[in-house]
C-alpha cells in the first residue's frame, strides 16, 4: 500500500466500529467533507483495505454449539491444495489455513454438537484424498475477538525504519 494516513486509520476505526454508519456521520465525527469520506473509502476498496462490510451472526444462537479448531496430517505434502479443496466443499467449515508445525493444514469448524462434529470428520473429512489424520481442539468458549490493531498503523514506519 502507497499512501496510508491518519485520515484512513480513523475512516477504518468508523466504520469497523459499524459498517452500516453513514458516510455523512463519519465526516462530521472526523470534522472533514463527505466527499472526503467517500473518495477515501473507494480508494480503501480499490487497494483491498476493505473488502466488505458484512453481518455477524453468533453461531450459537442458531445451533452451532460445538465449536472447534482441527489440524490435519497430509499423507504427502503433494496433497496439500487438493485437501484445500475438499475442505471448501464442507459449508461448516469457515476457516482454513496452511500452517507451520506438526499440521500442514488447520481449520475452523462449526457443528451443531460433538456427534455432528464427528459425522462431518469422518464422513467428510477423513474422505479427503491425501489427508493421513486429523487432531481436533474444541473450544469451551470465546474470550475474545478483535481484528488487527488500526491503532499502531503509526508506529509500523517507525519499526521499519
Amino acid at each position: 500500500m502507497n499512501h496510508f494516513d491518519y485520515i484512513d486509520q480513523q475512516i477504518l476505526l468508523q466504520i469497523r466500529e459499524d459498517a452500516r454508519k453513514p458516510f455523512s456521520q463519519i465526516a462530521d465525527n472526523l470534522k472533514i467533507s463527505n466527499s472526503l469520506v467517500h473518495q477515501r473509502i473507494k480508494k480503501l476498496k480499490q487497494q483491498g483495505v476493505i473488502k466488505k462490510a458484512e453481518f455477524i451472526v453468533d453461531e450459537k444462537r442458531i445451533g452451532f454449539k460445538t465449536k472447534s479448531y482441527v489440524g490435519i496430517t497430509l499423507k504427502e505434502a503433494r496433497y496439500a491444495s487438493d485437501v484445500v479443496e475438499g475442505l471448501k466443499k464442507i459449508p461448516e467449515i469457515l476457516e482454513c489455513n496452511y500452517v507451520s508445525g506438526q499440521y500442514a493444514i488447520f481449520f475452523l469448524i462449526f457443528a451443531y454438537d460433538n456427534q455432528h462434529l464427528r459425522k462431518i470428520l469422518y464422513d467428510q473429512v477423513h474422505q479427503i484424498e491425501g489427508v493421513a489424520g486429523t487432531d481436533s481442539f474444541i473450544c469451551f468458549d470465546t474470550n475474545f475477538k478483535r481484528q488487527v490493531s488500526l491503532d499502531s498503523l503509526g508506529k509500523k514506519n517507525a519499526y521499519n525504519g
